[in-house]
């Protein structure tokens, strides 16, 4: 017998996959990381280089090394020598065949919400790559947009911040968000995807697991 647990994340993935649909993302929901794992390989062109922004959904699932495995070009700035060089693989990332990403919250109506400190994750969102795969999980589903600013901004970014001790913001010495404007902040730029457009180039993968942020 599935748990209340199971059986809830499978309406709400459900429910969610439907209303993104409806706004011409393409969506699909995985009870395990390992089909979803499967259908993210599947969408990916062998000849597309592939790239993804900071996500430790990602990290979580082994996606970035299973695509290493499968031979895929990569553009992986986290293999850059300096500085320099790391900045021009993000620029270069936003011209790839396929972007991975993660998402810092879903409305149950089917808008994604997320925030950046530089813009190159949203940038590759909105606009460059030939497609962009947005990998989330039911626990950044949220019941409305509202919901969902709120949950980006006061749960996900003060979580977010804890992997950077050296960045000195309210959220990081105190735990929650201040609304605060200060150099080191991580929520420059907060992005709403209302609509796949044009449709389809955004496909977004539900796991019906509590991961990331």
């Amino acid at each position: 017998m599935n748990s209340p647990r199971l059986l809830r994340s499978q309406k709400l993935g459900a429910k969610t996959v439907k209303a993104l649909k409806a706004r011409f993302f393409d969506a699909w929901y995985f009870d395990e990381i390992a089909e979803a794992s499967e259908k993210i390989i599947s969408l990916i062109p062998k000849d597309h280089s592939v790239s993804w922004g900071g996500s430790l959904t990602l990290g979580e699932i082994g996606i970035k090394e299973r695509l290493a495995h499968e031979g895929y070009a990569l553009i992986d700035r986290d293999k850059a020598r300096d500085q320099q060089e790391r900045a021009e693989m993000m620029r270069q990332a936003l011209l790839c065949g396929t972007y991975l990403t993660g998402c810092n919250a879903i409305s149950e109506d089917g808008q994604l919400v997320n925030i950046d400190a530089y813009g190159n994750r949203v940038a590759a969102l909105c606009y460059g790559p030939k497609q962009v795969i947005v990998v989330t999980s039911i626990n950044k589903a949220a019941k409305t947009l509202d919901d969902a600013i709120a949950r980006a901004r006061t749960v996900a970014a003060p979580l977010n911040i804890q992997r950077f001790p050296q960045f000195k913001t309210p959220c990081n010495s105190g735990g929650s968000c201040n609304d605060c404007k200060t150099p080191d902040s991580i929520c420059s730029q907060i992005v709403i995807t209302r609509l796949c457009k044009p449709a389809l180039r955004i496909k977004v993968i539900i796991i019906g697991q509590d991961l990331g942020f």
